[in-house]
């Protein structure tokens, strides 16, 4: 199954670690996170991607063409640079509308690392989301689900301190949901998942895994320091 890799923000919260190139190329201990990220995702059977550019997407371009011949070589790579920032839903239907896509595909954020999770989106029914729990909900929001894996609520972020299932910012979504895209800016988790929630069609896939995103400070030096110990992740907690 093809994956969609949302790649074009602009990293604000990660520059005072990370200045000088794009979030997903950030070091980790002299790798790329990228580089680790197309390890991870191939040891899951993926083989077809697609990278979802804007800021700094000349510097991506040029590490993927660089491991054409190496790590991606028996895989089809291929990425799209949105005209103007066009935020996560907008960015995505861009890409279906420029692939003229019309089946079902897996999106992911760039610079969230899941320990696992592919083969289980794959067998889901879109449109379904991986989550995780942590003991702690407040930077991400949670995920309230019906009591079975039906996604009935989302709550704002930094709105309460407890433990709770995550958006693990995996997907498996259909081309279809994006067909009537007005060619605007939109989100995807305030606008789609919304409408999708209200008619209580969004499916959760709850995940047993690694989790971090490295999009602030100190959860990139958190990774980093992972990494460094063995290469060995913790399970989410």
């Amino acid at each position: 199954m093809r994956l969609l890799v949302l790649a074009g923000g602009f990293g604000t919260r990660l520059k005072t670690a990370v200045a000088d190139v794009p979030k997903t190329l950030a070091p980790i201990n002299g790798i790329p996170f990228l580089q680790l990220q197309l390890g991870h995702w191939l040891d899951q059977g993926l083989r077809e991607f697609v990278f979802l550019l804007h800021h700094q997407a000349e510097q991506i371009i040029t590490f993927l063409q660089a491991h054409q011949d190496g790590i991606l070589k028996n895989c089809q790579i291929n990425w799209i640079i949105e005209p103007t920032p066009m935020d996560t839903g907008g960015a995505i239907a861009h890409a279906v509308k420029m692939l003229n896509l019309n089946d079902d595909f897996l999106m992911t954020n760039a610079d969230t690392w899941l320990g696992g999770g592919v083969c289980e989106l794959m067998q889901s029914v879109a449109p379904a989301m991986a989550i995780v729990n942590l003991g702690d909900v407040a930077r991400y929001g949670e995920v309230r689900l019906d009591g079975g894996s039906c996604v009935v609520a989302f709550v704002e972020k930094n709105t309460q301190h407890s433990a709770g299932w995550i958006n693990a910012g995996l997907y498996h979504l259909h081309a279809g949901l994006f067909k009537n895209w007005n060619g605007q800016p939109f989100s995807l988790e305030r606008d789609l998942f919304t409408t999708l929630v209200k008619n209580r069609c969004l499916t959760a896939v709850p995940l047993q895994t690694d989790f971090i995103d490295i999009g602030v400070p100190d959860d990139y030096r958190r990774f980093c320091r992972w990494v460094e110990a063995a290469g060995q992740l913790p399970l989410c907690n």
